[in-house]
């Protein structure tokens, strides 16, 4: 469908940057939520800076969003953070601020996102979670929990958007070399590409090449699928 009107969180850099350019570049405008300045500068491209955690703030812009437009056409939930420590070392209030970025943040933005959503000939929500889940690897207990409710929450939303035309699902990228693969030592990362069919780094084109298939207005009968990449589940 030409001319979507789409909203990405996290978009200012990495897996988020990368979707928003391949939106406008196919003729979409594009809202880029993130909590620092717009990476991108476009004619079709609005960036707002945010804090995902804080429901006022969503609640804010989502006013915003209904003055300015009639609908909404595809939401990604792409904002995250990660966190590689064993259970006995992290933080609660570490482990709480992973689970608020990763989860509940999702979770409100579709919650705001679905009443903009029934005037589209073909609404979208693509989570991103994370092959840590079906790997289950040690030190990302919070990490992959979160995005594990990341996963129950799309398959429960599939349903129950349904009735309004709205698809949802979700995609796991495999190590992407991003500002939170970063931080993660060498021999983490290579351990977790080991365990993989396809044993090498995604690229963020993997990642958006997924999410345009859920876009597309042919998948209308794809609903509720974790798709991971390199053969990790």
């Amino acid at each position: 469908m030409a001319g979507r009107r789409v909203l990405i969180t996290g978009a200012t850099r990495g897996i988020g940057e990368a979707l928003a350019a391949h939106c406008l570049e196919a003729g979409d405008e594009v809202v880029g939520c993130g909590r620092t300045a717009a990476s991108i500068s476009h004619e079709r491209y609005t960036h707002c800076t945010v804090d995902v955690t804080d429901s006022a703030a969503i609640e804010a812009l989502f006013r915003d969003l209904k003055r300015r437009f009639d609908r909404l056409d595809v939401l990604v939930n792409n904002a995250g953070i990660g966190g590689m420590n064993s259970i006995a070392l992290t933080p609660v209030d570490a482990a709480r601020r992973i689970v608020e970025t990763n989860f509940l943040a999702a979770f409100a933005f579709t919650r705001e996102a679905l009443r903009m959503m029934r005037g589209s000939p073909a609404a979208r929500i693509v989570n991103v979670t994370t092959v840590a889940v079906p790997l289950r690897l040690e030190g990302e207990a919070v990490y992959a929990a979160s995005k594990s409710a990341i996963e129950t929450f799309t398959r429960i939303a599939a349903r129950e958007v349904a009735p309004f035309g709205v698809t949802c699902n979700a995609v796991g990228p495999c190590p992407v070399r991003t500002k939170l693969t970063a931080s993660v030592p060498a021999h983490k990362i290579q351990a977790l590409i080991d365990r993989q069919a396809v044993r090498r780094w995604g690229l963020v084109e993997d990642v958006v090449n997924v999410v345009e298939f859920f876009l597309r207005p042919e998948s209308a009968m794809v609903t509720g699928q974790v798709i991971y990449l390199g053969g990790a589940g």
